[in-house]
């Protein structure tokens, strides 16, 4: 059985250990905003310099890298962890593409860490991807679950009177 807060709890620990600049992304970043999608992996991106840093503490979870990762959505640094049933995404910010849904084109959209919120998952106060960012690259994308989650972020906008 997955248990998400344990290995969120586990690699935020390492990441802080090893002061790791990061931002949690992805559906969980969604959830924090108002998706009530089933969650499935962990996404955190973090400085491509800083996957040697927590490797040795992340090993024996590895799954997948450190290396390029590029599929028909994706061209990024990746590594990939399992932790008590709970797959953990950590993916290089800096050199990050999307494809465009529309255009089929990779784009440039690299994470600005010095650029957060501070939200508390989990029990744990953490950086997470703005929210208009995490819009932003979840409609280039246009994937159905993207979908999804924009229109669950922004119906909870309206209704709180966010920006």
């Amino acid at each position: 059985m997955k248990n998400q807060a344990k290995a969120f709890k586990w690699i935020v620990k390492i990441l802080k250990k090893h002061t790791v600049p990061f931002q949690v992304t992805g559906g969980l970043a969604a959830k924090i905003y108002g998706s009530q999608r089933e969650l499935n992996d962990i996404d955190i991106a973090i400085p491509e310099k800083s996957f040697a840093d927590i490797l040795s503490d992340v090993k024996g979870y590895l799954v997948f890298g450190p290396e390029r990762f590029v599929d028909e959505n994706w061209d990024l640094s990746l590594m990939t962890l399992r932790y008590q049933d709970q797959e953990i995404d950590i993916c290089g910010g800096d050199t990050i593409k999307i494809r465009n849904s529309k255009t089929k084109k990779l784009i440039d959209h690299p994470t600005d860490f010095p650029k957060f919120e501070i939200k508390e998952i989990y029990g744990v106060s953490v950086p997470v991807v703005k929210k208009e960012k995490l819009i932003d690259y979840k409609k280039i994308l246009g994937r159905s679950a993207d979908m999804e989650d924009v229109k669950a972020i922004s119906k909870i906008r309206l209704i709180r009177g966010d920006k």
